[in-house]
C-alpha cells in the first residue's frame, strides 16, 4: 500500500483553498508505490496527484526533486509538475506532513514490458540526461557504492536467513565492487571522463507510463540525484530486461540501448564499464530488498520485494565480458536500426 496518512475532507478542502484549482469533486488513495502517501484528486478544474512525504524522505530533498520536475518539464521532457500555490509555493504542510500538489499524466505503466516499450524508455532516459544539464540543484547518490556497505552492515548477519551462503557472497561481491567501481566525477573533460548529470535512479515500469506503446511520461523522481549516467542506464537494464524466469532478454536489451543511443549516444568510456555499473545497480537492488525484506515486521501491510530477484540478475551480469553481452551495438548501428523499425 501507499497511504500511510490518512486526511479527511475538511483538511483536503482547506489545502487546496490555498491553489487556484477548482473545488474538489473526489478523492481516492492510490495504493501502488512504497515511500510516500499519494492521492488521486478530482476537482472543478482537473485532476491532480496529492502527494505526502513521509518519514524516509529528508524534507531537506524536496526543493531538489520538486525543481527538478519543473526544469525538466521546461527542457521538453513530458512529466508531472508541481503545482504552486497562489504565493507561489510548490509545498504545503498537511497532516503533519510535507505536502505538494502534483499535476496529473495520462497513461498506465506496462505489466508485460515487450521491446518496443523497452525502446521507447531508452529514449526518453536519454531525453531526460539531456533535459537536466543546466539543472542548478545538486544531490549526492545516497545508494551509490559508497552507500551499499553501511546498508549491507545492517543485514549481514541475517542474510543467511534468506539464502544459505548469500552473506558471504555478498560480502565478496561488494568488495570486488568497492575496488573496482569508478571514482566520482571530478570536472575532467579527458576521452575518458565518465559523463554525469542528473540521474533517474529508479526507471522501473511502474515509472514509465504508456498509452499503447507510446510512451506518455516519466514519473517519481524522489530518488534522482547526481550520478554517472550509465550508472542510470544499467539501472534501466535490469528493470526492464529480465524475464520472470530471471533470463536476461537480449532483445529488450538491444532495443533499450538502441533507443538510448538514437538520443545520445554513449562514450566508448562508458560502454566499456556499462557492464560493471548494471552489476552495481542489481547489488543496489539486492541489499535494499534484503533490508525491507528483515526489517519489515510481520503483518504490516507493505508488499515485500524478493531480494533473491536481484541475486539471479547479479549472477549473469558477473558472467557479462562487454556490453555487447546486453546487445549493445556501435552508435551508427543503433540510429540506423532506429530509421529501419520506424519506416
Amino acid at each position: 500500500m501507499a497511504v500511510y496518512t490518512d486526511v479527511t475532507e475538511e483538511d483536503l478542502c482547506a489545502l487546496l483553498a490555498a491553489y487556484d484549482v477548482g473545488t474538489l469533486l473526489s478523492y481516492k488513495g492510490i495504493a501502488e508505490g512504497v515511500e510516500n502517501s499519494n492521492y488521486l484528486l478530482r476537482t472543478s478544474a482537473d485532476t491532480f496527484i496529492l502527494t505526502l512525504y513521509e518519514k524516509r524522505v529528508n524534507p531537506d530533498d524536496l526543493p531538489f526533486f520538486l525543481g527538478l520536475m519543473d526544469h525538466l518539464a521546461a527542457n521538453g521532457l513530458t512529466c508531472p509538475q508541481p503545482i504552486r500555490r497562489r504565493d507561489g509555493a510548490a509545498l504545503s504542510t498537511l497532516a503533519g506532513r510535507p505536502a505538494a500538489l502534483i499535476s496529473f499524466l495520462d497513461g498506465a505503466w506496462p505489466r508485460k514490458p515487450t521491446a518496443a516499450h523497452c525502446r521507447e524508455v531508452g529514449r526518453a532516459l536519454a531525453r531526460m540526461h539531456l533535459a537536466g544539464e543546466g539543472f542548478a540543484l545538486h544531490r549526492e547518490n545516497a545508494l551509490s557504492v559508497e552507500g551499499w556497505r553501511p546498508l549491507w552492515n545492517q543485514a549481514s548477519d541475517r542474510a543467511d536467513e534468506v539464502e544459505p551462503g548469500l552473506g558471504a557472497e555478498i560480502e565478496a561481491e561488494l568488495t570486488r565492487l568497492e575496488a573496482a567501481w569508478p571514482a566520482p566525477p571530478s570536472g575532467d573533460a579527458s576521452a575518458d571522463a565518465l559523463p554525469a548529470g542528473i540521474i533517474h535512479a529508479d526507471l522501473f515500469p511502474d515509472n514509465v507510463f504508456f498509452i499503447g506503446e507510446r510512451l506518455s511520461g516519466l514519473i517519481d523522481f524522489y530518488f534522482a540525484c547526481n550520478d554517472l549516467l550509465a550508472y542510470d542506464l544499467g539501472i534501466a537494464l535490469n528493470a526492464w530486461c529480465f524475464e520472470a524466469d530471471g533470463a536476461f532478454n537480449l532483445t529488450k536489451g538491444m532495443a533499450l540501448l538502441d533507443g538510448y543511443q538514437s538520443r545520445r549516444p554513449l562514450t566508448p568510456a562508458e560502454s566499456d564499464v556499462l557492464p560493471l555499473l548494471a552489476r552495481g545497480a542489481a547489488l543496489r537492488f539486492l541489499l535494499t530488498r534484503l533490508y525491507d525484506w528483515l526489517a519489515t515486521p510481520p503483518g504490516a501491510l507493505v508488499v515485500k520485494k524478493d531480494p533473491l530477484e536481484y541475486l539471479r540478475k547479479l549472477r549473469f551480469h558477473q558472467g557479462v565480458q562487454n556490453a555487447s553481452g546486453y546487445g549493445l551495438r556501435p552508435a551508427a548501428k543503433s540510429r540506423q536500426a532506429q530509421g529501419t523499425s520506424s519506416s
